[in-house]
């Protein structure tokens, strides 16, 4: 098998408007698509973050039941070059970095939480390259 990459990522939140206010309004990702009372789906560079209310997933009846709870954790690829400005805007606009990680060869990715908890990255392009 050949993926090419992961094309939608779930986060589990319980409330659509904040969802919609934080990585809409503060991270300047589009809508793509709004249910009130099940999800708020955001267009992310070529993929798609998902954002579930578990309550209503946890019991779908057209497709697979799906939810979870705790601290999940997804990381946003930024390009090599926007890496110190999309940090700064990030503080710029509230946003507590919550850690800062130097990793091999030098690169480094910092952390910071959604208004659920979420543990959200961001990290430069090539982060992952041998």
């Amino acid at each position: 098998m050949k993926y090419t990459q992961i094309k939608e990522t779930c986060l589990y939140i319980n409330d659509l408007d904040l969802a919609e206010n934080f990585y809409h309004e503060l991270l300047h990702m589009p809508i793509i698509s709004k249910v009130d009372g099940r999800h708020i789906f955001f267009r992310c560079g070529s993929s798609v973050l998902l954002c579930f209310l578990p309550e209503v997933t946890s019991n779908e009846q057209n497709l697979p039941p799906h939810f979870a709870h705790g601290k999940q954790h997804i990381a946003f690829e930024v390009s090599k070059r926007d890496y110190l400005k999309t940090k700064s805007e990030l503080l710029e606009k509230g946003i507590t970095i919550t850690h800062e990680q130097e990793w091999s060869k030098g690169q480094e990715s910092c952390y910071f939480e959604d208004p659920f908890g979420h543990v959200l990255e961001i990290v430069p392009h090539g982060i992952w390259e041998k």
